[in-house]
């Protein structure tokens, strides 16, 4: 039953991360007329009702103390990690930034090597790690020989990376009070749009609805707020409550073998050889980190009942 169980939560990341993955085409679409501070806001206040919606219960907080943990999510998981996602991306080249954010799952490894217990960190992590960092490597830059860095943009997707792993652990210890995965996101979106107020009139917020009278802006808006926010992050913490926060987090490896796909069919960028190694590197890299330990249990099982 545990072992099903975890089958599943492997899906369901793996369906999450295909969502997240194909957002940078979603939001590509939408910078033509918005800006990366009202995308967020947007999609955010879209997925917080649809989860009201969804599921119209107040959460009641057992203890006080739990209430920093959901404002720490909130701040890290929502306004912090997206905000410097999107200031990244204006600053640094996007392939930058898509190298430097698929680090999270070491930092998160780190942390849950340091405050989770059952989260210890493998060789075989490393050894993935490695291989898929490199695959990561191969499909952003796409056989781009000159490498132009801002340090200012690179330092700001190495945060972003930094807060979501501290998202992930956050969300992990979440769990374990055992409340509705849905009223524990919503209340997370929650502080994470209360959070995001400061920043709207920082960066020009500009309401002006007229804007979705055009489709594409209003389907695009709609796929970002109902499927990557409200749904995806469901469905993110609930695989990180089956399968842990590191085992989970490693699934982030796959976004850029979904974005470059995506991007070539839909905007019609070319695929190299590169991007082909570079999709098998983290495919590899991702097998190591993942299931060598249930590759592990499957042989000790089979020898037990020899």
């Amino acid at each position: 039953m545990a072992q099903n169980k975890n089958t599943v939560g492997h899906i369901v990341s793996f369906f999450t991360i295909i969502i997240w993955g194909t957002t940078f085409i979603s939001t590509k679409f939408l910078l033509k007329d918005f800006t990366p501070i009202e995308i967020l806001f947007f999609r955010f206040i879209l997925g917080f009702f649809t989860l009201s919606l969804v599921y119209p219960h107040k959460l009641h907080i057992k203890d006080r103390k739990q209430e920093w943990l959901f404002i720490g999510a909130g701040l890290c998981g929502v306004t912090l990690y997206f905000l410097f996602e999107n200031i990244a991306l204006m600053l640094s080249y996007a392939s930058n930034v898509g190298v430097i954010v698929s680090i999270a799952p070491f930092f998160t490894a780190i942390l849950a090597h340091l405050f989770l217990e059952n989260e210890k960190m493998k060789p075989a992590f490393f050894l993935g790690f490695a291989a898929s960092i490199a695959g990561i490597f191969l499909i952003s830059f796409n056989g781009s020989t000159i490498l132009k860095l801002n340090p200012m943009g690179d330092l700001l997707a190495v945060l972003a990376a930094a807060v979501w792993a501290v998202y992930s652990i956050l969300t992990k210890k979440i769990s374990a009070f055992h409340y509705n995965t849905i009223q524990t996101t919503r209340r997370i979106f929650f502080y994470g749009i209360v959070f995001m107020i400061p920043a709207l009139f920082l960066f020009d917020f500009q309401l002006d609805l007229l804007r979705f009278t055009k489709p594409i802006n209003l389907l695009n808006m709609l796929y970002l707020g109902f499927g990557a926010s409200a749904l995806c992050f469901v469905t993110w913490n609930w695989a990180v409550k089956i399968l842990g926060a590191v085992k989970t987090s490693v699934y982030i490896y796959i976004i850029p073998v979904i974005t470059v796909t995506i991007s070539a069919i839909v905007l019609h960028e070319r695929i190299t050889w590169i991007a082909i190694t570079g999709t098998a590197l983290i495919m590899v890299g991702l097998f190591l980190s993942t299931y060598s330990k249930v590759v592990k249990e499957v042989v000790s099982s089979q020898a037990d009942i020899l």
